[in-house]
């Protein structure tokens, strides 16, 4: 006993190199980069024994502000899903003698000398497996998404670890890639900005309602227009709102992109003038002025079809803004009881709960009081302390 506990003292002593893929860190990469900021900026701060690599692009090398002794900052400026990036990891990873290597997403390097810990959000390109979420011609898009089943295929293959931030991934991942349950762990995200919803200023927030056009009373939505986020839905479902209770906008906020310009299209194709002209698409909104939108926003509707956490209506929730939400995929896992749900895609139900939401004072209030609660369980700095305990145990093992 005496000897083993001298072996794992002798190995804590020991300083070890490990490389995180950082490439999408920060604004970059959406979510994602948001994901490895946040991860990467406070396990380095939590382990200055260890050396840290950090693989960035040219551009997100430029917003990794991390200076610290036990960090090296890399520039990888091979692309992602390129061969070019597989022939570099192998060479990188004996150059920089490493000793583990995390790559917070699904595209790990196919050759990989030494131990792997990979990432996986969602498996939404398995569980949706559609063209309409892609740009691509035909013949490219085949050719991708057999790229991408290998890829993944080998990476969970080869990882020591696999970290997935839901229960509900993780059921997934065993399901559709047949990964034995006890190399899986659940890390839940963080939440990046929270507010008690009662300290703001009304002329500021009443100042960026006019600067995007918009009236109170409104309902939000944020986030991309990829096709499983149902957003063409969402816009058929305040039609049939609005029909009945005519005065109220849809605001709906995303980045300017093919899905989002799509979107915009089919509701300017809408038959309904009067209902095209109360839905807003301001398209990206800085931090600054999106608080102010989930602030005096009367609901966020969130009817995505499949998620891997769910990440704004938690932001929605922490601004004091009340939640309604589709019942599909982890929602009930991560929102919990702190929202009201509808059945995926039944307009009826949902039309209900918006009205119970709305006419309801106490209930609505109920509900923002328990979406206050409901983001407690979710910290990034949680979310460091358990990704750095992975790693030690791949790495003490």
């Amino acid at each position: 006993m005496l000897a083993r506990n001298n072996d794992f003292m002798k190995q804590r002593a020991e300083n070890y190199n490990i490389g995180i893929d950082a490439r999408l860190y920060g604004p970059l990469g959406r979510g994602l980069g948001r994901y490895i900021e946040e991860v990467v900026k406070r396990v380095v701060a939590l382990d200055p024994t260890n050396q840290y690599i950090l693989f960035l692009s040219p551009r997100s090398f430029n917003d990794c502000q991390i200076e610290q002794a036990n960090v090296q900052k890399v520039i990888m400026p091979q692309r992602w899903y390129s061969l070019a990036e597989q022939l570099a990891w192998p060479r990188l990873i004996y150059h920089y003698h490493l000793d583990m290597l995390h790559v917070p997403h699904f595209n790990a390097p196919l050759i990989c000398p030494c131990p792997l810990v990979i990432t996986i959000h969602d498996l939404i390109l398995t569980q949706f497996p559609s063209r309409r979420a892609s740009t691509l011609s035909p013949v490219v898009y085949w050719f991708k998404n057999l790229a991408y089943h290998l890829v993944i295929a080998r990476a969970v293959k080869k990882a020591e670890t696999i970290i997935t931030i839901s229960e509900f991934t993780k059921k997934d991942i065993i399901q559709q890639l047949a990964v034995p349950p006890d190399k899986i762990e659940v890390i839940y995200n963080g939440l990046t900005t929270i507010s008690s919803g009662s300290s703001y200023d009304f002329k500021a927030d009443r100042d960026v309602l006019l600067r995007y056009n918009i009236k109170a009373p409104y309902f939000l939505y944020v986030g991309s227009a990829y096709p499983h986020k149902n957003l063409e839905w969402l816009v058929q479902l305040f039609i049939r709102w609005s029909k009945k209770h005519p005065g109220y906008q849809l605001v709906l906020v995303g980045e300017h992109d093919y899905f989002y310009e799509r979107l915009i299209r089919f509701i300017a194709d809408l038959p309904e003038k009067e209902s095209r002209g109360e839905i807003i698409c301001p398209g990206f909104v800085p931090d600054e002025a999106l608080a102010a939108l989930y602030r005096q926003a009367a609901l966020y509707v969130f009817p995505s079809r499949y998620e891997g956490f769910g990440l704004p209506p938690l932001e929605a929730m922490s601004y004091g803004c009340p939640v309604l939400s589709s019942d599909s995929s982890c929602l009930p896992e991560i929102l919990g009881s702190a929202v009201s749900y509808f059945k995926d895609n039944d307009m009826d139900s949902a039309l209900r709960a918006m009205e119970k939401i709305l006419h309801n004072k106490n209930y609505r209030e109920r509900l923002i009081a328990l979406g206050l609660e409901q983001i407690k369980k979710y910290s990034w700095d949680n979310c460091a302390q358990e990704t750095l305990k992975i790693y030690k145990k791949v790495l003490y093992h």
